[in-house]
Parts: C-alpha cells; sequence; structure tokens
C-alpha cells in the first residue's frame, strides 16, 4: 500500500508550496523512516489559525511555525493504512523565518514538513541527546532532497 498524504491549502497565502511540493516531502521523510503505509495530513493555515491551534494545544502565546498532532494507535484498528495524525504549518511564520535566517524559503518548508513527520513518528528535541538524533535525521532526509544542513549557517 501506498501512503496517503492530504494537503490543505488553507493560509491564503501566495507563497505557500504546492499540493505536490508537500507531498513529495513527506514521502521523502515516510521513505527514510521505512514507513510506506502511513495516513496524515498536512494544513498550512493563516497566524490567527496558528495561534488559536498553539494557544490551546500546546498552552503558548502566538503564532509558531509547525505544530504535529500525532494519532494514537487504537487497539484492534488493522494497521495496513495506520493514521500518523497531523502536521499544521504556519507559511508567513515560515517566510520569515526563511529571511532572516537566510535560508530559500522552499527549503525551510521542505525542512518544516520532514520536521513535522519525524514528530509524527515519536521523534522530540526536548533533550538534547534526542534532539541530536531528530537533527541528524532532518538532515539525512534534506540531503536525499538536494537541501543542505539545516543547522549549518547560511
Amino acid at each position: 500500500m501506498e501512503s496517503l498524504i492530504e494537503v490543505q491549502l488553507a493560509s491564503g497565502h501566495g507563497d505557500e508550496p504546492t499540493v505536490e511540493q508537500v507531498r513529495h516531502w513527506a514521502g521523502a521523510a515516510l521513505a527514510a523512516l521505512r514507513d510506506q503505509d502511513a495516513c496524515l495530513t498536512v494544513r498550512m493555515v493563516d497566524e490567527t489559525e496558528m495561534t488559536e491551534l498553539n494557544t490551546r494545544f500546546r498552552d503558548r502565546c502566538g503564532s509558531t511555525n509547525v505544530l504535529s498532532f500525532p494519532v494514537e494507535a487504537l487497539p484492534g484498528v488493522p494497521q495496513e493504512a495506520h493514521p500518523l495524525g497531523d502536521i499544521v504549518i504556519c507559511p508567513p511564520v515560515a517566510e520569515r523565518e526563511a529571511a532572516n535566517q537566510g535560508k530559500a524559503l522552499q527549503d525551510h518548508f521542505a525542512h518544516l514538513v520532514v520536521h513535522g513527520v519525524l514528530h509524527l513518528h515519536g521523534h522530540d528535541h526536548d533533550i538534547d541527546s534526542e534532539a541530536t538524533v531528530m537533527e541528524q535525521l532532518e538532515t539525512e532526509v534534506l540531503a536525499t532532497l538536494g537541501i543542505k544542513n539545516p543547522y549549518q549557517p547560511a
């Protein structure tokens, strides 16, 4: 079975990536994780929606670049097509970050998508040792997409 990656372009921002780009980036992350049967949604939102999500689910004020919402596996549900969860990205925030960091916007979007997929797979960066592993995986996946290490200065 093939992964099902739903993409929702809901930000109204002119520089959103295309559906095809998002699917390509998420697919590269899933391939690296050897997860070809995943189902997930990637939604591009405006700052208002992202602020609401960040406040409601993370108890943090303001907008952020990416949020991930993993789905817990349900007992007794076949795992042939397992839902991973949802990734929410805010293009206006991503655009500002890319400009501030001297990165190509599309490369930054790819990084955020890959980052989100890794979170859905249980990776985190709250502890330094976990952050090192997650950053290495991100760097490896992005390299397969022809994107340089996002953690090195531009």
